[in-house]
């Protein structure tokens, strides 16, 4: 005998065929991981033998099929019309008598005493398969209550497997219509309307990076993080100290919020929903605490093990009692399928105008004519052409695939234009406001999301650079490690791909610059700051921090957090902030704080800023921001680093004044380095060796101290040279110190990626390892490779044949 319903408790993975990929995923979970306190609402499903059944009782299979027949399956001319025919079929048709009977009783029985209000949700039978995804391509139903309204709802559902997005993706993916049937899950509601909702990814959407979780919500129903209505609040979650019992929460994002997605009408057959503002306040205020962000992300993590592979959820927030649910999880199927060994790295090279910007999806640049829409119906699209429009939804996609680009004015990373774009392996830029009111139909345009996270638009056809790298083919060096020089916390997991041995140089005061921009002073002595207009804008800058001082931590530690889980449990050395006073004066508030010298790059800068009046309450936050990321987050494969330390005598008052700020040198393991990039630490190598864990060779400073090189001047650039001799044998001099102190030393510079010859020289010298900037990180490491095999066995110069 045919079944025709199946509880939530009675199906699983197994039951794909019978179900369809969500409802086998709801079921699963609800039978299978309630016992890990995931809670998921019950519910139950119609099979696809009930599907066939309501089919095959209206005579409907021969016309669905001879209307399928008529498609045009190249340029789907007639999609809208054979669409329409499909679903007026379907929509016409009768339940079934018992079938309807079947529906009713384990509608009943799920409401037990009540009448409950349900979320019906289609979920074709070859849905949610980890090669494809029909995710947003059939119709759901939400807050749906009584017997008439739940069978219009579910013949509803039976019509949406012919919704033209749906037709389409079929022929795309190579699915028979006549194979597919149409299971509906019909599940107890959340009302999440009165609270809040989101979705969750276990990995990074952008990067693939798989040692995270991403979460995102917003107020009220999750359809407008979808529709990319609201701009979502975002979390980051590091799962290697998730389990280890750390705040894993490495990055906090605040989205705008901007409307609450509502019932507009009474539980019904199709209760309407409503967009409202949403108040000031509630936008100001994340819509998860961080207990609550924890919860979801161990809940995504024992899901994504569970399936063995990384996974696309959903969550509610129930409004009435509080309780946080799953509502939804289907393999992800875009990222998890990229291949990162093999990369293409993009530049450019000269740009237009910037018409728009906004976030960047993917890291593509392409170039192609406007297309300016304002719906779907409206227009031709060629392919290449590049869409601009307000916002899009499912019934965009056939115009979409045609593409080069995508560019929206709403929407965020979790919008529906930002998951077609990933899925299609196009970049898109959404969320620029502007972009329909700035971008002329049909002009040349260039749209560029290769830098960083933000994505422009640029006038016409912009010059770039393509190079691809097959990372397999790239070993990293066997003695010598090769290590990163970073500052953009946006650029970490994509990096992390790349060959390497860790960071060997964070530059804190990046950090400070593009994601703080106000200086520390300023926030410390906030209530005595003299300049009006620039109070004020730390005000709207900080707010929702009652202490301006926690407003520099937080966004400090997430930013040096970030890199430090893209490269854990790899080493990350962060140096302390190395601005001169001149640039120190330039953050917001500065000009207060900073003296005017004559000379900044040899004036106040570095360790003798940590320990003085005027600067050691920043240096306290700085060190509090490294406390909070090692001993709060766990991540403890960060290290530090003191730059421009001029005695022994300073280094010892820097250490000292780390510790009365709770970030003593060894406590749970932290290491504490210093820059080589003073003569008097080549001098005093061996005294500074017994203070500090390890050296990094600063070569642009101790070459321009060696030489006499101001190397801000343009006069005397021309004599700058870090293959001179005397720079040289002051660089050998410290490796070889270094190194008979037992103490580890690095290099960070340029010169070894741009000159083979200087890798060699430092290879032979016996470096521990060399820092690149990304763009020079490849080169490097094949002129570390080449310089390790041509020095094998050889001989090393003796020091003092340098000095």
């Amino acid at each position: 005998m045919p079944i025709y319903i199946r509880k939530f408790a009675e199906i699983g993975m197994a039951d794909v065929p019978t179900v369809g990929g969500k409802n086998a995923s709801l079921g699963e979970m609800f039978s299978r991981l309630s016992g890990q306190g995931i809670r998921v609402p019950d519910g139950f499903a119609t099979t696809s033998d009930a599907f066939w059944y309501f089919v095959d009782s209206n005579g409907l299979r021969a016309r669905l099929k001879e209307a399928m027949a008529r498609l045009d399956k190249k340029e789907f001319t007639n999609l809208t019309a054979i669409g329409s025919e499909a679903r007026r079929l379907v929509a016409g048709a009768a339940l079934p008598d018992d079938l309807a009977k079947a529906i009713l009783l384990a509608y009943q029985q799920l409401g037990g005493d009540s009448v409950p209000e349900v979320a019906v949700r289609s979920s074709a039978t070859a849905e949610d398969l980890p090669d494809a995804s029909f995710a947003g391509q059939h119709e759901s139903y939400l807050n749906v209550k009584g017997a008439a309204a739940l069978l219009d709802a579910v013949r509803d559902c039976f019509a949406s497997l012919y919704t033209d997005r749906a037709i389409e993706y079929r022929e795309v993916h190579g699915y028979a219509h006549e194979k597919v049937a149409l299971s509906v899950g019909v599940q107890l509601m959340v009302r999440s309307d009165r609270a809040c909702s989101g979705v969750g990814f276990t990995l990074e959407p952008e990067s693939g990076f798989r040692d995270v979780i991403h979460l995102a919500g917003v107020w009220g129903l999750g359809e407008n993080i979808v529709q990319g209505q609201s701009t979502p609040d975002e979390f980051l979650v590091f799962k290697p100290t998730l389990i280890r019992g750390f705040d894993a929460i490495i990055q906090r994002r605040l989205g705008e919020k901007q409307m609450t997605l509502v019932y507009a009408a009474e539980p019904g057959a199709a209760a309407r929903t409503v967009n409202e503002p949403t108040p000031a306040e509630k936008r100001k205020a994340y819509v998860l605490s961080d207990k609550e962000v924890t919860q979801l992300a161990f809940w995504a993590l024992a899901i994504e093990r569970h399936y063995d592979r990384p996974m696309d959820i959903e969550w509610a927030k129930d409004g009435l009692s509080g309780q946080l649910y799953i509502v939804q999880a289907r393999p992800e199927t875009v990222q998890s399928r990229r291949n990162s060994a093999v990369l293409t790295e993009y530049e450019v090279t000269e740009k237009g105008k910037c018409l728009a910007q906004g976030e960047a999806v993917g890291d593509h640049i392409v170039a192609g004519k406007a297309r300016r829409l304002s719906s779907p119906a409206e227009g031709q699209v060629e392919k290449g052409d590049i869409i601009v429009t307000d916002i899009t939804s499912p019934d965009w996609d056939p115009l979409l695939k045609k593409a080069a680009a995508i560019i929206t004015n709403k929407g965020g990373r979790t919008s529906h234009a930002s998951i077609v774009a990933r899925e299609l392996g196009v970049p898109a830029v959404v969320g620029t406001g502007n972009a329909t009111e700035n971008i002329a139909d049909g002009a040349v345009i260039t749209v560029s999301c290769c830098e960083g996270k933000t994505g422009f638009v640029y006038e016409g056809k912009a010059g770039w650079k393509e190079r691809q790298v097959d990372l397999g083919q790239l070993p990293l060096p066997k003695t010598t490690h090769a290590m990163l020089i970073l500052a953009d916390p946006e650029k970490a997991f994509e990096l992390s791909f790349y060959p390497n041995h860790g960071v060997g140089l964070l530059r804190m005061e990046f950090i400070i610059a593009n994601h703080i921009g106000i200086h520390p002073m300023a926030l410390v002595r906030y209530d005595t700051l003299k300049d009006t207009a620039a109070k004020e804008k730390i005000a709207r800058m900080t707010e929702g921090f009652p202490d301006k001082k926690e407003y520099f931590i937080s966004r400090l530690s997430q930013g040096i957090a970030t890199i430090a889980a893209a490269f854990y449990p790899k080493d990350v050395i962060v140096r302390m902030s190395d601005f001169k006073t001149n640039e120190y004066a330039n953050l917001l508030g500065g000009r207060e704080f900073e003296p005017e010298e004559e000379n900044p790059m040899l004036g106040f800068r570095g360790a003798s800023r940590y320990y003085s009046d005027r600067y050691t309450e920043g240096f306290r936050l700085e060190c509090e921001a490294i406390r909070v990321v090692r001993d709060e987050m766990g991540l403890t494969n960060l290290k530090v680093m003191i730059p421009f330390c001029r005695t022994v005598g300073e280094a010892r008052l820097v250490l000292a004044r780390m510790a009365e700020y709770d970030l003593p040198q060894h406590q749970n393991g932290l290491e504490v380095y210093v820059m080589a990039e003073i003569p008097s630490n080549v001098l005093l190598a061996s005294r500074f060796a017994r203070i500090f864990d390890g050296f990094s060779i600063g070569s642009n400073d101790l070459t321009q101290l060696t030489l006499g090189i101001d190397r801000d001047s343009a006069l005397v650039a021309g004599l700058f040279d870090e293959q001179d001799e005397a720079a040289e044998a002051m660089i050998a001099s410290m490796i070889y110190r270094a190194n008979k102190a037992c103490t580890p030393i690095g290099f960070c510079g340029q010169a070894p990626s741009d000159l083979p010859g200087f890798a060699r020289f430092l290879v032979r010298q016996h470096i521990d390892s060399i820092s690149f900037n990304p763009d020079a990180l490849l080169k490097g490491i094949e002129n570390i490779n080449a310089a390790e095999k041509s020095g094998a066995g050889e001989e090393l110069p003796p020091v003092n044949s340098f000095l």
